[in-house]
């Protein structure tokens, strides 16, 4: 499932176990226990932190600030934390520690100009449907 990659990856590099694709949260202390809908039947996974958790949009509604929260929230110091502030080495993080490499990129070309049909004379219909058997989309 392509939409699992990223919480997979992120899991993957410092070896925790993972719970994906979430509809429901559930803590208690350490344990975590998930809801997954599947397309015939709903999974209860349990697991312990720490461990990466996905969720789906079915996850919960969204919780909007009131207008107090946003007030207090534009006073509020932002803490600017360093490495040694949270106990990571430095060697630990960034392009050095790096898992992967980007060997090179490509700039995507750019798009073609598209065919306009006009239907001016009422041949537009025909001049379309010919355009998508040529182009076999039809």
């Amino acid at each position: 499932m392509i939409n699992n990659r990223v919480p997979t990856f992120t899991g993957e590099g410092p070896s925790l176990p993972q719970l994906t694709l979430a509809s429901k949260i559930e803590t208690q202390g350490v344990e975590v226990r998930i809801q997954r809908d599947g397309d015939v039947a709903t999974e209860v996974v349990d697991g312990a932190m720490p461990l990466v958790v996905s969720v789906t949009d079915q996850s919960g509604e969204a919780r909007y600030p009131s207008f107090k929260g946003i007030m207090a929230a534009k006073k509020k110091r932002v803490e600017i934390l360093t490495l040694s502030d949270i106990g990571v080495d430095a060697g630990d993080v960034g392009l050095s520690a790096a898992w992967t490499v980007v060997e090179e990129t490509t700039a995507r070309p750019p798009r073609e100009a598209g065919e306009i049909v006009k239907d001016e004379d009422g041949s537009g219909a025909e001049a379309l449907a010919d355009f998508l058997a040529t182009h076999k989309f039809v």
